[in-house]
């Protein structure tokens, strides 16, 4: 399995966690599967609802995904995953981050240290949802839609 990233789309989750550092940044990933292969088209930056502990937690309302799930359905698209980021923090899932994920959904994490993006990985939940397995994050041509 592998996630298709375009250059333009990376430096937005970035730019999107550095803009938000020290907090936890979150988003939705918009794209399609084709092959086993899903490819981001589009991003959806969702705000974190988390009032509490947003340092190093994220919330996305019921409001939010159904938003999500809304514009990919408007779009032609597919609701793939969500990213978020872990400020100060390995780009690497948290038992936080295990308790709320959802098998076939891709989970794009960045780091952000000392408010400097880094590492970028991606994630699924195994099927029987007891740990997360790497995807590849692979490029892809063109330009974020």
């Amino acid at each position: 399995m592998a996630l298709r990233l375009s250059l333009d789309h990376r430096r937005a989750i970035a730019g999107h966690a550095e803009a938000t550092y020290p907090f936890e940044c979150c988003g939705a990933l918009l794209g399609e599967v084709v092959g086993g292969e899903r490819t981001v088209r589009r991003l959806l930056a969702i705000e974190n609802a988390r009032t509490d502990s947003a340092c190093n937690r994220f919330l996305v309302t019921d409001r939010d995904y159904l938003k999500a799930e809304r514009e990919a359905d408007a779009t032609g698209l597919a609701l793939l995953g969500f990213y978020h980021s872990h400020p100060d923090h390995p780009a690497r899932p948290s038992e936080t981050d295990l308790q709320g994920a959802f098998p076939s959904f891709s989970y794009v994490i960045v780091a952000v240290a000392g408010g400097g993006a880094g590492e970028m990985t991606s994630w699924v939940l195994s099927a029987d949802r007891a740990e997360f397995e790497q995807e590849s994050i692979v490029e892809r041509e063109g330009v974020a839609g």
